[in-house]
């Protein structure tokens, strides 16, 4: 049978090696994080390149996704964008193509086996241009608008470029030659997978997501004023209709739902870090009624303002002393 049929056997030694590779790949992954990711959040030396650790699961926490693909090598997170729900762990990468208001809760986490991630920034420029290298597929400007985000399964295929890059941070003087050779690795491996059309539109300037793109940094610059939509499909290049089609399916949420988010989530950073009241970030944030501000914030956090922002500061800072207390002690064994 071997002899009739050599190719089922070759079929089935190279899934087992892709397998082998991708778990080395990981445990190697894991010690390199774990070695150079000492807080909770840490920006290396390769500037694109950022990782992070966690000892505990987490409540649901607001911030914005900004393009990038993410990667956890241990441990698991759930994402939610309004009423889309993402479960992944190290079986699955989530790459983002636009900016996104999200909520995410670390689900799996402990100090004797931590939650540990890394995500690298995509540059649109850098992805055109190996588009135009490799001669890729180029993007229908009518093609539908797709969501900006997306979650495929892991592969070698990305473990191995983002493994080379996490070994450059002990050879310090070796980034500025080999990284742009590693990210370039990468960024082909990722238009090769599930989410290489998102990627492919954003990096397009024709494409209907990268027409988004564009209305999405207006309003990001724009959300503390009075809204208008028509001056954001006008960004866009639009008419109305289609930016609202578009946009919804790009984001999963109207132009008003993703201003809104962003105004709620700058309120609380005021309030958390700042220590500023509730009037005081509503007004900075463009809301003209304290009550449209805390009923908006309350249906989105669960908690009215001024109470939120108290537990968020308790919750940082009980977070802060246990992760310090965890660094003490691996420092502490070696």
């Amino acid at each position: 049978m071997i002899g009739l049929f050599p190719w089922l056997v070759s079929r089935e030694d190279n899934v087992a090696e892709q397998k082998e590779c991708m778990a080395g790949n990981l445990a190697e992954l894991q010690n390199l994080v774990l070695r150079h990711c000492t807080q909770p959040t840490v920006t290396t030396a390769i500037k694109e390149l950022t990782l992070y650790r966690a000892e505990v699961v987490s409540e649901p926490i607001p911030f914005v996704f900004e393009p990038r693909v993410y990667v956890i090598v241990q441990g698991s997170k759930q994402v939610m964008l309004r009423d889309r729900v993402f479960d992944y762990d190290a079986s699955h990468y989530l790459v983002t193509a636009v900016d996104l208001p999200v909520a995410g809760c670390i689900t799996q986490a402990s100090p004797e086996r931590p939650y540990l991630a890394l995500c690298l920034a995509l540059d649109p420029a850098l992805i055109a241009e190996l588009l135009l290298v490799v001669n890729d597929t180029q993007v229908d400007p009518n093609q539908a608008c797709i969501m900006g985000m997306g979650l495929s399964p892991l592969n070698s295929g990305i473990t191995g470029p983002l493994l080379r890059l996490m070994r450059l941070l002990d050879q310090p003087e070796d980034i500025p030659i080999i990284k742009p050779l590693i990210v370039r690795e990468l960024l082909y491996r990722l238009l090769q997978g599930d989410q290489g059309c998102a990627l492919r539109q954003i990096a397009t300037a024709g494409s209907n997501l990268s027409h988004i793109n564009r209305a999405i940094h207006w309003i990001s610059l724009h959300y503390a004023e009075p809204f208008d939509v028509a001056r954001a499909a006008s960004v866009a290049g639009m008419g109305l209709s289609t930016f609202h089609r578009h946009f919804r399916a790009a984001t999963n949420m109207s132009p008003l739902q993703y201003r809104t988010q962003l105004r709620l989530q700058e309120a609380r950073r005021r309030m958390v870090s700042e220590n500023v009241d509730a009037a005081e970030a509503a007004f900075a944030v463009g809301y003209e009624s304290p009550s449209q501000f805390s009923r908006e914030y309350r249906r989105m956090f669960g908690r009215p303002p001024a109470r939120d922002a108290l537990c968020v500061r308790a919750d940082q800072l009980a977070e802060r002393g246990a992760a310090k207390a965890v660094y003490a002690h691996e420092a502490h064994c070696g």
